[in-house]
């Protein structure tokens, strides 16, 4: 359950704003469109591969 303390006087959209940023860290909604569908084990490996290459290639590219 998530809660959002709220100061006295604040403003609703600032709260909501607040309520957004944990609701999508704790990544709820991308966990409910992974299971829409199913996608295999040797699919879910290869895009980590890919991922991962990606980033290395990026951190290459910084130094």
């Amino acid at each position: 359950m998530i809660v959002v303390p709220i100061k006295e006087g604040e403003n609703i959209e600032r709260a909501l704003k607040k309520f957004k940023r944990k609701f999508e860290k704790t990544g709820t909604v991308k966990e409910l469109r992974s299971r829409q569908a199913f996608i295999k084990p040797s699919v879910i490996k290869r895009q980590q591969k890919m991922k991962a290459i990606y980033v290395q290639q990026l951190q290459q590219s910084e130094e």
